[in-house]
């Protein structure tokens, strides 16, 4: 923090301007904790401040990391890929709200929703765990979210009743596995952006999601992007980028 300061001054003596200021706060400052190196700037940068991955790391890693950017000013710290075990671990140490589907540790609070609506919706029950990653990660960024789950096109019917929120969306997140033709369906209904997610759910010739990847990829509907299999987290913040432009001008 007091990097910081020192640039607020600077700014306030007139010996930098407030551009060069702004350089400075976007390329700095970062701690180097041995096993982890916590980006402090990087809301300043991108509008979203650092999350943590936590597959991979234990308990003490997260915790480790967790303090340091709460004590640096960071008021909601999401923490994605944590199974329940080492939740329980971390909450020991920290305060946490665990979502078990979504597999999403919350410290700290929750931003309001702001305008405009994602919808996340998925092929079937067994994409939830996906989806539900997307959809806290969007909350957790301050969206309104809405979820439409098992609306897949083996009963169209089901996402049918729900053409309104689908056309009254700003950005939709469509997850499905199996032959992930959900995304081409929404997309050819709805005038905004459709972010596709393949999942790794189906039967062998699925190949733990590569086939609903290449549908989606070769989707004939138009304004349909595709990020990575089981990529919940990937989708929900991109959504949310896109849900925020224009909000704040």
């Amino acid at each position: 923090m007091s990097d910081i300061k020192e640039i607020l001054k600077k700014v306030a003596s007139g010996e930098i301007t407030s551009e060069a200021a702004e350089l400075k706060l976007k390329t700095q400052p970062f701690e180097d904790l041995g096993y982890a190196k916590p980006d402090y700037h990087r809301a300043v940068r991108q509008g979203i401040a650092e999350v943590i991955y936590g597959a991979g790391k234990t308990a003490e890693q997260i915790v480790g990391i967790a303090h340091s950017l709460a004590a640096y000013g960071q008021e909601t710290i999401l923490i994605t890929r944590l199974d329940a075990e080492k939740a329980a671990e971390v909450n020991k140490e920290i305060s946490l709200d665990y979502r078990d589907t979504g597999r999403i540790g919350i410290i700290g609070k929750i931003p309001e929703k702001r305008a405009g609506k994602i919808v996340i919706a998925t092929g079937g029950t067994s994409d939830m765990p996906v989806a539900e990653e997307a959809a806290i990660t969007a909350e957790v960024f301050g969206n309104n979210v809405v979820r439409l789950y098992d609306v897949g096109v083996a009963g169209i019917h089901r996402l049918l009743y729900h053409s309104e929120d689908i056309m009254t969306a700003r950005v939709i997140v469509a997850i499905a596995g199996m032959e992930g033709a959900l995304a081409s369906v929404i997309g050819g209904l709805a005038d905004c952006p459709v972010i596709a997610v393949p999942t790794s759910v189906g039967y062998g010739a699925a190949f733990g999601g590569l086939a609903a990847l290449l549908s989606m990829l070769n989707s004939c509907a138009s304004g349909v992007s595709v990020v990575n299999i089981d990529n919940g987290f990937g989708a929900g913040y991109l959504a949310s980028m896109i849900n925020h432009i224009g909000l704040d001008e």
